[in-house]
């Protein structure tokens, strides 16, 4: 036998449930460790026997009572104050959400929400491209408009 499976019979054979098997003698009479062990367990176990618990003062009762009606006449908040915990509760998870919301609302942009982003390098973002840079594109022609011009001038 092992001192792992007799250490766990221990409390039992300390509090004198069940009686020690021939194997679990033969193991105490052999390990000096788990000898003393249960030698120590028992001699708790009988401390414990002996202890008797300490009678409550003749006051108690009559203290307690008069602590109890103390209480009962405290003037209490009745049901508004069971209520109000709830309450506030769903109050601030209403005022989270909506906070929320609007964080990623923003974030967001002013997307138009018909318009479909399409990935870069294709026909419509190259189309949604030019639209939305009209502007820009239009001086460039200025630009060559003026290269050409100034070449003209350069190369009579």
């Amino acid at each position: 036998m092992k001192c792992d499976q007799i250490r766990e019979r221990m409390p039992d054979l300390a509090a004198g449930f069940g009686e020690l098997t021939a194997q679990e003698n033969d193991h105490l009479a052999g390990c000096d460790s788990c000898a003393e062990q249960l030698k120590a367990m028992r001699s708790t176990m009988s401390l414990l026997d002996e202890w008797q618990v300490p009678e409550p003062s003749p006051y108690f009762d009559t203290r307690l009572q008069a602590r109890l009606r103390e209480e009962r006449a405290k003037p209490h908040a009745g049901w508004l104050q069971w209520f109000q915990r709830p309450v506030l509760a769903a109050a601030l998870t209403v005022i989270m959400g909506v906070g929320v919301g609007l964080f990623f609302a923003r974030s967001r942009g002013n997307r138009d929400p018909g318009v479909i982003a399409e990935g870069p390098g294709t026909a419509v973002s190259d189309l949604q491209t030019l639209e939305n840079n009209h502007d820009l594109y239009s001086d460039f022609e200025v630009l060559d408009d003026l290269e050409v011009q100034q070449n003209v001038v350069a190369n009579p």
